[in-house]
């Protein structure tokens, strides 16, 4: 006979679940959200092995645009947007921005979500040219209230990054940075406000 774990649910169907069931979810949800920063930090670790052909690696290039942003005065917020806006280039190389902003939102204000989710049309303006793309597609945004801090995200951190004498900050540097940001309650109006990021 097979014993009964107290710790594993019950049902096979959401709908069939008990309170019970759903209080010990909630305790296993609780604990994965908390080790969210630890998470995170691994995923920025395996930058390190993701999209090649750069001078730098992808964590390189995401610790030199957060180094850049602190060495410009950004606030943490920003900072830790310029550490983790390429983390959704190994899975969504589409639309790596989107799920960058995605994963930051729940934790810090409306704009530092627009400024990362509207990151890679933005750096068009720096390469598309060469490849035979438009340049200006930004500019259909030139009259929204949070364009300047895109541009300057994009046009002093990101697209400078690429430098291997620049003096760059390690991981552990930003690691406090990060776990402040992601230890945050979620959501919450105070820090997110009530715009719509995504508007």
């Amino acid at each position: 006979m097979t014993a009964v774990n107290s710790e594993i649910v019950s049902f096979t169907r959401m709908d069939e679940g008990t309170v019970q069931d759903y209080e010990i979810l909630d305790k296993f949800e609780k604990q994965h959200i908390k080790a969210l920063p630890d998470r995170l930090l691994e995923a920025l670790a395996n930058l390190e092995n993701s999209l090649a052909g750069y001078k730098l690696s992808r964590l390189e290039h995401s610790l030199q645009s957060a180094t850049r942003a602190e060495d410009d005065g950004a606030d943490i917020e920003l900072i830790v947007a310029a550490l983790i806006h390429d983390l959704g280039d190994d899975l969504a190389p589409e639309n790596h921005s989107q799920l960058a902003a995605t994963i930051i939102r729940p934790y810090v204000r409306a704009e530092v979500t627009w400024v990362v989710h509207m990151h890679g049309l933005f750096q068009m303006q720096f390469y598309g040219q060469q490849m035979g793309l438009p340049t200006d597609g930004h500019l259909a945004y030139k009259d929204h209230p949070w364009f300047d801090s895109c541009q300057r995200f994009c046009d002093d951190w990101d697209q400078q990054a690429f430098d291997p004498d620049y003096p760059t900050r390690t991981l552990a540097h930003f690691e406090p940075l990060l776990r402040q940001v992601f230890s945050r309650p979620p959501f919450d109006p105070e820090i997110v406000g009530t715009e719509n990021p995504f508007a």
